[in-house]
């Protein structure tokens, strides 16, 4: 039984989180080429396995180390939060190939950008977990996640109020409504994410 593997679960979660930035950036280049959809969402249902797999090895290293770096709890639901963000891309990918979408609506390529830069917010704020005199910057960085996914609130009410507003076709209005709400919970776990990170911070500054 392993002592202590700080190097492990550090490199587990950014490994993680650079899953998930790969697969916001394909679910992107979908929105920008929905005729490829199908296609686009196998590699990133892909990816979703190798987050899939760094969750595992994590959860079974907590079972096989004495000292980790972290409350074990936080790093349970750290992983288990990051696998959440990335199992919701994934599901609004599939809803895409499905769904057969051939013309994509402005606010959901708003909504993914959004995505797209809270990953690129959450990064930085978990490699910073190595690095406690970084509290100060890391509490900022999950405050930058939370104003997002305020952002990213707004955009999916206005786009639903739209969507029902202009809907001419009442099946095409819910499968939209649906990969909204698919949207909308990528945001609602990545601020888990957030969350759980500053808890961290605050625990141990």
């Amino acid at each position: 039984m392993a002592l202590t593997r700080d190097k492990f679960f550090w490199e587990s979660f950014s490994a993680h989180i650079e899953c998930t930035e790969r697969a916001v950036a394909l679910l992107a280049e979908l929105l920008g080429g929905p005729e490829h959809a199908a296609i686009l969402y196998e590699r990133i249902h892909d990816i979703e396995h190798e987050g899939d797999k760094i969750t595992r090895e994590v959860v079974q290293a907590l079972h096989k180390t004495w000292i980790t770096p972290l409350d074990r709890d936080a790093i349970h639901g750290l992983i288990t939060c990051l696998d959440t963000v990335l199992d919701e891309v994934d599901a609004c990918a599939v809803r895409f190939s499905l769904y057969e979408i051939t013309e994509i609506r402005p606010e959901a390529r708003a909504v993914v950008e959004l995505m797209r830069r809270s990953i690129q917010i959450a990064r930085p704020a978990i490699d910073n977990l190595t690095n406690m005199k970084e509290s100060a910057h890391t509490l900022e960085l999950c405050s930058q996640l939370n104003q997002l996914e305020s952002q990213a609130d707004r955009v999916y009410r206005e786009a639903v109020a739209r969507l029902f507003k202009e809907a001419t076709d009442p099946i095409l209005a819910m499968k939209w409504r649906d990969i909204f709400d698919a949207l909308e919970a990528v945001h609602d776990s990545i601020e888990n994410v957030a969350d759980i990170i500053e808890g961290i911070v605050l625990e141990h500054s």
